[in-house]
């Protein structure tokens, strides 16, 4: 009779699929991971495991052979060396923000699960910059003081670090309205714009050089991140839309016009961004050329989360679009230069 009810007590704590919430789950187990409710965030970290790389694996021989030579123009390296500097801080404060500010926030396992394996995709990230910046022999100070010394980076930088230091104030909670924006806010600043705006112009730059049979080690590992980046960027986008349809009353027309504001300050940062790379065009890129793509892509970003395109510029990079869609991307883990030890394997 004990363990009978013992049995029934155990099963009235047990958490229900609609129990679950994104945000605010008042007194429901974060710890439980099954049942899923959220069945799209799984598919997200499975994806993610599924593209599972690490820089080294990358041969840099041809990259640190053209970087030595004289077969690279001023402009060239500048663009090079502005792409790493922004790249290098960005992926960490990515990082940060998911570690300090995000995951205390979400309180659904499976989001969660999807967390850690993103965490985890932004060290390797920088660890990318980190096997860069050591092969090409490049001053390390340089490049990842970069944001600190460079107008057009720090102020794309600095735009995020707003967004994260007031989720990171004490006593910040998402159970007001007030909070619950501003939450929601940091996830479309981070990953719509930082992840999804922010990032495209130096990808178009990187991998234009890759398209010419240049600098090939840097391109392969940013087709790599880029891969990462969509995952990242469709998961966001599930756990914004996700945390709308469960807080429809967070998404007034006065949030959505600042959101759109937000957007619309990101892009005129994002050009800068690119008239500072490119003062001069190379490699067929032109500053005028990236006002029309980052406006192009805003208004994508935009209507992902149920909001009207504001520029309706077109895209003209077209060949960015293959690039983006996985499914069409050639299997680039087939070119992998080392493998991965077994734990039998593994040297202590």
């Amino acid at each position: 009779m004990l363990k009978s009810n013992q049995a029934k007590t155990g099963s009235e704590k047990r958490v229900q699929a609609h129990e679950k919430r994104l945000i605010n789950c008042g007194t429901v187990d974060v710890n439980q991971l099954m049942p899923l409710k959220y069945k799209w965030a799984w598919e997200h970290y499975l994806n993610g495991c599924a593209n599972h790389w690490m820089p080294t694996e990358v041969s840099m021989a041809k990259d640190i052979e053209l970087w030595k030579s004289n077969q690279l123009s001023a402009d060239e390296r500048q663009v090079i060396l502005r792409n790493l500097g922004f790249f290098s801080t960005a992926e960490s404060l990515v990082g940060n923000n998911i570690v300090l500010a995000i995951f205390k926030h979400v309180t659904n396992p499976e989001a969660r699960q999807y967390l850690l394996r993103q965490s985890f995709e932004e060290a390797i990230h920088t660890h990318t910059f980190h096997y860069i910046v050591e092969s090409l022999s490049l001053d390390q100070g340089e490049v990842f003081n970069m944001y600190n010394e460079v107008n057009s980076i720090h102020a794309k930088d600095q735009f995020e670090m707003e967004l994260t230091s007031e989720v990171l104030e004490e006593g910040f909670t998402t159970s007001t309205p007030e909070g619950a924006q501003k939450f929601l806010e940091n996830l479309i600043g981070y990953y719509l714009i930082m992840e999804g705006i922010f990032f495209y112009s130096g990808f178009v730059m990187i991998l234009s050089f890759h398209r010419q049979n240049r600098m090939t080690g840097i391109g392969e590992q940013f087709q790599y991140i880029l891969r990462d980046e969509t995952i990242h960027l469709n998961f966001g986008i599930d756990l914004i839309n996700g945390i709308k349809e469960e807080n429809p009353g967070l998404w007034t027309p006065e949030f959505q016009q600042h959101i759109i504001r937000r957007v619309q300050e990101a892009v005129e940062l994002e050009i800068l961004y690119a008239q500072d790379c490119l003062p001069r065009g190379i490699l067929g890129l032109t500053a005028p050329m990236f006002r029309e793509y980052v406006q192009y892509i805003a208004d994508r970003r935009l209507e992902r989360i149920g909001l009207k395109p504001i520029y309706r510029s077109r895209n003209p990079f077209p060949w960015m679009s293959e690039t983006i869609d996985l499914g069409k991307e050639k299997n680039f883990f087939e070119t992998r230069v080392t493998e991965y030890q077994s734990s039998a394997n593994l040297v202590w």
